[in-house]
């Protein structure tokens, strides 16, 4: 009973859809990641230009089906989803700042939302017409991996609810 609820408010809500169901990704999972990736960094914003194999040699599974293919973690699975820590969220790919957690709201999606990107350059929009709706898909802007969608259903100051997928962000408290 209650999945079917989580289901029918995702849909009602016009939440990201989901495509594959990653587990959440923790701690030791996400030191196992950087440790393999030589272009993970929090600290350079040149933009890369890695081909698919090299990410799917690079990245676990799940990961890569969601950063490189554009899968979507089941709602209210993921870490991030109803975390509160202060911090800063970063591309579990590449390492780039993505938002801050004093942008981060709570939006009864099942998905971190937050109302702003930490910068203008953090991520890029795209036209995905797939599943049969037209949304903007949201990208990261250094490696071009999927983060999840941005909806005009967000709270002031900006109007928006950017949804992302926990398992392609990586938080640093604190920061």
């Amino acid at each position: 009973m209650m999945i079917r609820w989580a289901i029918l408010l995702s849909i009602a809500t016009g939440a990201c859809s989901a495509t594959t169901s990653p587990a959440p990704m923790g701690q030791t999972q996400a030191s196992a990641i950087h440790a393999n990736n030589p272009y993970y960094s929090r600290t350079d914003t040149a933009h890369l230009a890695v081909g698919d194999a090299e990410w799917k040699r690079i990245l676990p599974g799940d990961v890569y089906q969601v950063a490189r293919h554009a899968a979507t973690e089941r709602a209210f699975t993921g870490e991030y989803w109803d975390f509160e820590g202060v911090g800063t969220y970063y591309c579990a790919v590449c390492g780039n700042a993505l938002f801050r957690s004093d942008a981060k709201f709570a939006s009864s999606c099942g998905w971190p939302s937050f109302y702003q990107a930490l910068r203008p350059n953090s991520v890029r929009y795209r036209e995905d017409r797939s599943h049969g709706m037209v949304r903007t898909e949201v990208l990261c802007g250094r490696c071009d991996s999927h983060l999840g969608h941005i909806f005009d259903d967000g709270p002031p100051p900006t109007g928006k609810r950017f949804c992302m997928n926990s398992i392609v962000l990586d938080f640093v408290p604190g920061t």
